[in-house]
C-alpha cells in the first residue's frame, strides 16, 4: 500500500438500502436457528441420490424438447439426453422410464450430461461377454452385408458374424439373410475396442455332434440303413444317415468294376446301405451298398467249367495280362501267353483295350477262392502240330515284319507262327550294323524256311536264300590282282568300306588309301582299286588304291635297272673285243688299258650297290605275301 493510501483514506458512504435490516423479521418468515439449519440441510441431502461419472441409473421422462430429452434421475438437478437416442421408440412420453448412462454430473455449465446410447452399449456388452462366458445362444438380427461377411445386432450392439460361420456349408449369397434373426454364438470378444464375433455354424455342429453321438451310440456292423446321396466324390459317396455321414467307397458299391460312383449313383438318391465299420474316436462310418447283394461268385452259373466257352469285356489291363468280366463281380484273367499261339512277345497294353468285347475258354476255375483263368488262343487249333506239313525246310513264301532287335527280324507267316530272320541271312553282299537299315515293322518280306524247332515252337528263316550265293561268281569277276573302279563309301580310323560293282563291298586299310600326288582318299571319292585278297567262306574282299601307283613306279625302276644292266654288258663285251684285237705294245697302252677297265669297275660297283639299296628297300615296305598284309591290317 502507498504513502498515499494511507494519508489520505477513503471515506465510504452509505447506499439508499445499505442500512436495510434484514434480519428484521417479516410476516410468514420463520428463523431457524444453527442446530435447527444443520438438521434440514441433512434431511434435504438425504433426499437426493448420490451419483459417480460412467454409472448407469434409472431416469424419468420429465420434459421433451426439440433437442433434448429431460429425465429426473433423482439428482439435485435434471439431465439432458439428445432427442436422437430415442429414435427407435415409437411413442415417447414423459414418465417413461429408461436406464441412462452418466456421462457428467456437472459440465461447464452446471448441466447433468446423460447418455441412453452409451448405456444400452454397455449394458448390451456385459450381456454379450457373459453370453461368451456360459455359451449361452442369443438372438442377433442381421441388419446388412459387410466384406467378408455379416452384421449382426446383439443386445443393441452391433456383432459380426463371419461368412465362413453361416452354416456348415459354403455360403455365397450373403444378401438372402439380411433382415432375418438368427440364433448365435458368441465365439469372440475384444473388451478393448468392445468388439464380438457370433457364430451360427457352431450351433448347426453342437446339433449335429449331438445327433452323431446318439446315433453312432446305436450303431452295430451289419446293420443297415437308409440314407441320401449328400455329395459324390471320384472315391466314393457321402451319405447322410439322418445326421450323421457316412463313406461308401468306390469299391463297395458294386461286385463289378466301375470307374467313377456317377456311373450308378445320383445326388439326393435314397438307398439302404449297410454299415461295415465305425471308429468312435474319429468319428468315421464305412458304408457298404454291394454287400447287400449275393456274391456273383456264389450264384454263378454251374455249367461253366474248365473248357467252356465264356464271353465278357475286357475291365482292366496290366503288363502280365487283362481281366475279363464274364458277370458284374466274376473276372478271368487272360495271360499274355494264352493270347497267341506265336511266341512272338506281345504287349497287353497295346493288344487289349478296355471295354473290348472278347470270347475265350476257361483253363483253370477256382469257385472257392474265387479265381479263373482264361485263352483265347485255345480258340482255334494249334498251328504248330502241322507246322511240318504247312512250311516244310527249304518252303520259299511271304511274311510280315512284326518286331526288329539289334540281332534280327521277327517275321510272322500266318497266325500264330512266325519265324525269326538273323541279321547276317539278310544280304549276301552287304553287312548291316542294324536290321532297322534293311526293312521296317510291317513290311512284307520273303524268307525261306532254313530250319524247324518243335520242341521250343521256333522257326529259323533267311532272306538271302531267296537267291543263289552270288560269291562263286565274285570269285571270277574280282580275282586277286584284278583292279576295279569303287567309290569310298565311309571312312574310320582303321580304313574305309569301297563299293564294288554289283554292290559289293570291300575294305580298304587306311595306308592302301594313300595318293600318288599325297594325302588320302575320302568319302565319296571314286578311285581305282586293286583285290589284294578274296575270301569266300568269309565274304570278305580287301582291296588297295595305293598298290595301284606303287606298282606303276616299280615297274618303272625295274626297267631303269635291267636297261644300265644291258648297257654295263654291252661295254664289258666291247673291252674284251678290244683286248683280244688289239696289241699290248707298250707299257704305256697297257697303262691306259688298266686304268679303263679299273673305272668301269669302279662303275658298275656303284651302280649294283644303288640297284641292290633300292630293291631291299622296297622288300620292307612290302609284306611278305598279301595274305599276311591282310591279316595285319585287319
Amino acid at each position: 500500500m502507498s504513502e498515499n493510501t494511507l494519508e489520505n483514506p477513503v471515506v465510504e458512504t452509505n447506499g439508499a438500502f445499505d442500512d436495510f435490516d434484514w434480519t428484521v423479521d417479516k410476516r410468514n418468515v420463520v428463523r431457524y436457528g444453527e442446530d435447527d439449519r444443520k438438521k434440514y440441510d441433512e434431511q434435504y441431502s438425504s433426499t437426493l441420490k448420490t451419483i459417480e461419472n460412467d454409472e448407469i441409473v434409472k431416469g424419468t421422462v420429465v420434459a421433451i424438447t426439440s433437442s433434448d430429452v429431460v429425465l429426473n434421475i433423482g439428482f439435485k438437478s435434471d439431465g439432458l439426453v439428445p432427442l436422437t437416442e430415442f429414435r427407435d421408440v415409437e411413442d415417447l412420453k414423459v414418465g417413461d422410464e429408461f436406464d441412462v448412462y452418466v456421462v457428467n454430473k456437472e459440465d461447464k455449465k452446471g448441466i447433468l450430461q446423460l447418455s441412453r446410447k452409451n448405456a444400452r452399449m454397455l449394458k448390451a456388452w456385459e450381456q454379450i461377454v457373459e453370453a461368451n462366458k456360459t455359451g449361452a445362444v442369443v438372438s442377433g438380427k442381421i441388419s446388412s452385408k459387410t466384406k467378408g461377411g455379416l452384421i449382426a445386432n446383439v443386445f443393441g450392439l452391433e456383432t459380426f458374424l463371419p461368412g465362413s460361420q453361416i452354416d456348415v456349408k459354403p455360403i455365397t449369397d450373403y444378401d438372402i439373410y439380411v433382415g432375418k434373426t438368427m440364433e448365435l454364438k458368441v465365439v469372440k470378444i475384444n473388451e478393448a475396442i468392445k468388439n464380438a464375433v457370433v457364430s451360427h455354424k457352431a450351433l448347426i455342429e453342437s446339433d449335429i455332434e449331438s445327433q452323431r453321438e446318439a446315433i453312432i451310440g446305436k450303431l452295430e456292423k451289419g446293420q443297415v440303413l437308409e440314407g441320401t446321396i449328400k455329395n459324390i466324390t471320384d472315391f466314393g459317396a457321402f451319405i447322410d444317415l439322418g445326421g450323421v455321414d457316412g463313406l461308401l467307397y468306390i469299391t463297395d458299391i458294386s461286385w463289378g468294376r466301375i470307374s467313377h460312383p456317377k456311373e450308378v449313383l445320383e445326388l439326393n438318391q435314397k438307398l439302404n446301405v449297410v454299415v461295415l465299420d465305425y471308429d468312435d474316436n474319429k468319428k468315421r462310418i464305412s458304408l457298404g451298398l454291394k454287400q447287400l447283394q449275393p456274391h456273383p461268385w456264389d450264384t454263378l452259373d454251374k455249367e461253366i467249367e474248365v473248357g467252356s466257352k465264356v464271353k465278357g469285356k475286357i475291365v482292366n489291363i496290366e503288363d502280365y495280362g487283362a481281366f475279363l468280366e464274364i458277370t458284374p463281380g466274376v473276372e478271368g484273367l487272360i495271360h499274355v501267353s494264352e493270347v497267341s499261339w506265336s511266341n512272338t512277345p506281345i504287349n497287353s497294353r497295346e493288344y487289349f483295350h478296355l471295354g473290348e468285347v472278347h470270347e475265350a475258354i476257361v483253363m483253370t476255375l477256382d469257385r472257392e477262392e474265387r479265381k479263373m483263368s482264361l485263352s483265347l488262343k485255345r480258340l482255334t487249333e494249334d498251328p504248330w502240330v502241322k507246322i511240318a506239313e504247312k512250311f516244310p525246310v527249304g518252303t520259299k513264301t511271304k511274311g510280315a515284319v512284326k518286331n526288329i532287335t539289334p540281332y534280327g527280324v521277327f517275321v510272322e507267316l500266318a497266325d500264330g507262327i512266325g519265324g525269326m530272320v538273323h541279321i547276317s541271312d539278310l544280304s549276301w553282299i552287304k553287312r548291316y550294323n542294324h536290321p532297322t537299315e534293311f526293312t521296317k515293322v510291317g513290311n512284307d518280306l520273303d524268307v525261306v524256311v532254313l530250319d524247324i524247332d518243335n520242341d521250343n515252337r521256333k522257326l529259323t528263316l533267311g532272306h538271302k536264300q531267296i537267291e543263289e550265293d552270288p560269291w562263286d561268281t565274285f570269285e571270277n569277276v574280282f580275282p586277286i590282282g584284278s583292279v576295279h573302279e569303287a567309290t569310298v563309301l565311309h571312312v574310320d580310323d582303321k580304313g574305309a568300306t569301297v563299293l564294288l560293282p554289283y554292290g559289293l563291298e570291300a575294305f580298304a586299310p587306311k595306308k592302301h588309301l594313300a595318293k600318288e600326288a599325297g594325302g588320302f582318299l575320302a568319302a565319296d571319292d571314286k578311285a581305282e582299286f586293286k583285290v589284294l585278297e578274296f575270301n569266300r567262306n568269309d565274304k570278305r574282299i580287301l582291296v588297295s588304291h595305293a598298290r595301284i601307283w606303287e606298282d606303276v613306279k616299280r615297274d618303272v625302276e625295274d626297267g631303269e635297272r635291267k636297261e644300265k644292266k644291258v648297257e654295263r654288258e654291252k661295254t664289258a663285251k666291247t673291252v674284251k673285243t678290244l683286248q683280244k684285237n688289239v696289241e699290248k705294245t707298250t707299257l704305256g697302252d697297257l697303262g691306259i688299258l688298266g686304268e679303263l677297265k679299273e673305272k668301269m669297275e669302279t662303275k658298275q660297283a656303284a651302280d649294283d650297290a644303288a640297284a641292290a639299296k633300292k630293291e631291299a628297300k622296297a622288300k620292307d615296305a612290302e609284306p611278305a605275301s598279301d595274305d599276311a598284309e591282310t591279316k595285319t591290317e585287319e
